[in-house]
């Protein structure tokens, strides 16, 4: 796949833009992606434009298009430049009352102008009434509204760690909840009922307040509306790729019967790529959810290959395609394209988790030592560095000092799924079930999709001999690898233990079939 030069020169324009965009709203890791993205990019041949030199004015300086929203902007400016020192300061709450300040907010909260808090009990429907009528919202521009209400958003993460225990401690119940997610709710709510018109459309939108809607409404676990105001976002700016990681997290599998009913369809991969924009991001989207969800097969491979064609040494595409071969179980050729991915960008620490998981594999001990010390000269505060530090550490057999790298990493991200199930295995070393179970309960709450910390409830529940328990655990983790012949071995392996031979019997030859199907899989890679 390629692209001719007017295409390249084209790509290369709204890329820079996206990185300017996510920027100016701090969205920093979009930024990143996007700006990675552009650097993989070739430089196009701009001999062949017909276009005089210095007559093409970028994107990036053209105006706003909506003449209401450039003159807020331009208003806005001094404020703006201070609300965004201020983030950059990570002072999130001064950040968000320079355009909300905190009366406001409590007022649009409160049951009558003069109460200021938000009671429990009835209380609280008549404050969400008021909330929806006979208060107006402050006229300000888009971005700076996002600003002001993501920065709500991380403040609310940034007390809500710490208000939380000690990773894995006696209060540690996983149950802290971000207090502001409920305020932003309201606002962008309201914001938008103001906004729709008679006919129920939305005026002209940038899409970054609608991808900061869904985001909060997936945090409520409000899934179908979450996924409705993310695919608006993308629509509307397809260029943020951390609307697209939202819908990623919201996609439960490829393809399921229509037996299960229409709301369940909504949240499968086929089902959302017919209502997404057809472009080239809805096209990375596709490879990295089918990554994400264990898929294998040439279709796959063809398609990652085909953009590789275009960003040839993007870091995020070949580790797309070293995740296909892991998944694929073809680890020797995931290792290459790890250690292709380190060769060219040495100080990346993105996904070097889960290259250390295949080291760990391979029982590449020299090899895991080396990054593991790359890792803590780069970072070794950041929670890729402790996962590998602590595989590290696990293949030494010394459990306890990997036990405390994990911990370490989720002390630093609580969403850390590597470190959760990594952290189960290591108490299942220790002998400590309960940990065990806690460590991998807790995975899934991270990410259901994650059959490795299913299987390793499993095995727990095996280990304590209560079958049943294990039996359905082995069987959601066949569910998302249905193609891996080790989840087909527990299970007949577990059916014949609760005296079903016959059932057993089936999964093992279905774990035999499994085996022939990876075999064509990793040749078609």
């Amino acid at each position: 796949m390629g692209l001719s030069p007017k295409d390249s020169l084209q790509l290369k324009e709204v890329l820079q833009t996206a990185v300017v965009k996510c920027s100016e709203r701090c969205l920093y890791q979009s930024a990143k992606w996007a700006a990675e993205l552009l650097d993989a990019l070739p430089e196009p041949d701009l001999d062949t434009m017909s276009e005089a030199p210095g007559s093409h004015v970028h994107p990036v300086f053209a105006p706003n298009p909506d003449p209401a929203e450039a003159d807020r902007e331009a208003q806005e400016v001094g404020r703006y430049l201070l609300a965004k020192s201020y983030f950059d300061c990570k002072e999130f709450e001064r950040c968000a009352a320079v355009f909300l300040p905190e009366p406001l907010l409590a007022s649009l909260l409160a049951t009558n102008p003069n109460e200021t808090t938000n009671p429990k009990g009835k209380g609280k429907a008549k404050a969400i009434a008021a909330f929806s009528s006979g208060y107006t919202l402050p006229e300000i521009s888009q971005k700076s509204m996002f600003l002001a209400l993501y920065a709500k958003v991380i403040a609310g993460e940034k007390h809500k760690d710490e208000d939380t225990e000690m990773v894995m401690g006696p209060q540690d119940s996983g149950s802290v909840i971000n207090k502001q997610l409920v305020v932003v709710s309201r606002f962008l709510s309201k914001w938008f009922a103001q906004r729709k018109a008679n006919d129920g459309d939305y005026p002209a939108s940038q899409g970054f307040l609608e991808y900061l809607y869904g985001m909060v409404l997936a945090k409520e676990k409000n899934d179908n509306l979450a996924l409705d105001y993310l695919m608006q976002s993308v629509r509307l700016f397809p260029w943020n790729w951390g609307a697209w990681l939202e819908i990623t997290n919201l996609v439960s599998r490829v393809e399921q019967a229509s037996s299960t009913g229409p709301s369940s369809l909504r949240l499968l991969l086929n089902e959302i790529a017919r209502h997404l924009p057809q472009n080239i991001m809805s096209f990375i989207f596709h490879i990295n959810a089918a990554v994400n969800l264990y898929q294998q097969g040439p279709g796959l491979a063809s398609s990652l290959n085909g953009l590789l064609g275009i960003f040839p040494t993007s870091s995020f595409l070949l580790t797309c395609k070293a995740l296909l071969y892991y998944h694929s179980k073809d680890l020797f050729a995931a290792e290459q394209e790890f250690n292709k991915v380190l060769a060219l960008h040495p100080q990346r620490l993105d996904s070097l988790d889960h290259y250390s998981n295949i080291l760990y594999v391979l029982n590449r001990r020299p090899k895991l030592a080396f990054l593991a010390h790359l890792c803590s000269n780069i970072d070794k505060f950041r929670p890729e560095s402790c996962v590998v530090i602590g595989n590290y550490y696990s293949l030494l057999s010394l459990h306890e000092k990997a036990v405390q790298y994990f911990r370490r990493a989720l002390t630093l991200d609580r969403s850390c799924l590597s470190a959760w199930t990594l952290m189960g295995h290591e108490y299942v070393e220790l002998k400590n079930t309960h940990a065990a179970i806690e460590s991998y309960r807790r995975a899934v709450d991270v990410n259901q999709r994650d059959y490795r910390a299913w299987y390793g409830l499993g095995q727990t529940y095996e280990v304590l001999e209560m079958h049943a328990y294990a039996l359905w655990y082995y069987k959601k983790a066949a569910g998302l690898r249905p193609w891996d012949s080790k989840m087909w071995q527990a299970v007949g392996s577990c059916l014949q233990k609760m005296g079903r031979d016959r059932d057993g019997i089936k999964a093992l030859k279905r774990a035999l079939l499994a085996d022939s199907y990876y075999d064509t899989a990793a040749a078609a890679v």
